[in-house]
């Protein structure tokens, strides 16, 4: 018995507490290998960040990028309507707190995260021409609306139908402040050749992903259906939209299209641009959803049917939500490719954030030697929307349990 002792000691002994020392030690030394990979890398990795900081602060020029913010924000939308566009997003902001207050978790993050980005740049201690007083009062603005959302989305009275009534209309308002009306004084037309930067870009990647979702599973289960037509055409739709490049699928859509439409009709630009994202989009979709349908074991399907489900009750409640949670991670990763190749846009004509950018390096003979500095700042634009889509992913799939067992 004394020599079992040192044994049970070692399994009763509570773990080591965690800590910076330990996450170096497990991490960066904890075989020989690595030991030998830190030792090497690191003083070149800190040698680049120090030269990179010191470029960033000291040596780059960034002129190009400070001296157009809001041309990089919404292109040339005419500067004395730009309340519209505020109007727009303050609405948004709204929904989000009223979503933070009725849900919380993941969209409580989100909603703290826009709030401290407003809030900074509400009191940033910087002299600008576009942050003057109203703009930083409109910031701050924002903030309290984000505050008073989440106030009344935590009220009982505010039904969880209302909030998804909610977010149903605001992209339909929004898209409607942004285009106005013919003819009206109170709201004119402002066509989309004048829209631009990250307005764009957004919607494009926004709409794609929005209208491209329901298109991709409505596209998996029809390749899957018994009806030969329904799986002909899916199938067919699918293979040839995966089977060309999406620059082609948007040389279609802006300039082949035209071809077959009555010569008085003509679709906008804009619209052709998003159409062609999204069944870019819906095609790759529907194969990530199609994978998921498929690891779908049938003993749920017959349990479902014993318990009187038909086909649809089955499809709804019980199929697709546990496909799409096997799929999450691809159609998160699907969804951060159709951010990205928004910037393909650039090539019809469409000035998304790319094409503002290289608009501005244009204007300008000493602009052309301030390419790193514009690039850089869009490359930094990209990758952070992208990591945010990619947290909130992370943050979903551990909330929804992906990768443990049902």
């Amino acid at each position: 018995m004394m020599s079992d002792t040192p044994i049970v000691d070692e399994i009763i002994r509570p773990p080591q507490p965690p800590g910076p020392i330990k996450w170096v030690r497990d991490n960066l030394f904890n075989n020989w290998y690595n030991s030998l990979l830190t030792v090497v890398f690191l003083p070149i990795v800190f040698f680049a960040l120090v030269n990179v900081i010191i470029w960033i602060f000291t040596k780059a020029d960034w002129r190009a990028v400070t001296g157009f913010p809001m041309l990089f924000a919404v292109g040339q939308y005419p500067r004395d309507e730009l309340w519209r566009v505020g109007t727009g997003l303050s609405l948004i902001i709204f929904m989000l707190g009223a979503s933070w207050g009725k849900w919380g978790g993941l969209l409580k993050s989100i909603s703290i995260a826009i709030g401290v980005f407003f809030l900074v740049f509400a009191i940033l201690p910087v002299q600008h021409a576009v942050l003057d007083v109203g703009m930083r009062t409109y910031f701050g603005l924002n903030v309290l609306l984000l505050l008073f959302g989440s106030f009344v989305g935590k009220s009982d009275v505010v039904k969880t139908t209302f909030i998804v009534a909610g977010w149903l209309i605001t992209p339909i308002v929004f898209v409607i402040l942004l285009t106005g009306f013919s003819g009206s004084e109170a709201i004119p037309n402002i066509p989309t050749t004048f829209w631009g930067g990250l307005l764009v870009t957004f919607l494009l990647s926004a709409g794609g992903i929005l209208i491209s979702f329901p298109i991709g599973v409505l596209l998996a289960l029809g390749r899957r259906s018994s009806l030969p037509v329904v799986k002909a055409f899916s199938t067919i739709f699918i293979e040839t939209i995966r089977g060309v490049p999406l620059i082609t699928i948007l040389f279609m859509f802006s300039i082949i299209l035209a071809l077959f439409l009555p010569s008085d009709s003509r679709i906008d630009r804009l619209i052709r641009a998003l159409m062609a994202v999204t069944f870019f989009s819906a095609a790759y979709t529907a194969e990530n959803v199609r994978g998921g349908l498929q690891a779908v074991p049938n003993g749920q399907i017959e349990a479902a049917k014993a318990l009187g489900m038909n086909g649809f009750q089955t499809t709804l409640f019980i199929v697709l939500p546990q496909a799409i949670r096997a799929v999450l991670p691809a159609i998160v990763g699907q969804f951060i490719a159709l951010f990205k190749d928004t910037t393909l846009v650039v090539i019809v004509g469409i000035n998304d954030l790319l094409g503002i950018g290289r608009s501005v390096i244009n204007s300008d003979p000493e602009f052309v030697q301030l390419q790193m500095e514009v690039y850089l700042f869009i490359a930094v634009i990209y990758w952070i929307f992208s990591f945010l889509m990619s947290l909130a992913s992370r943050r979903l799939e551990a909330a929804l349990g992906v990768n443990t067992r049902l």
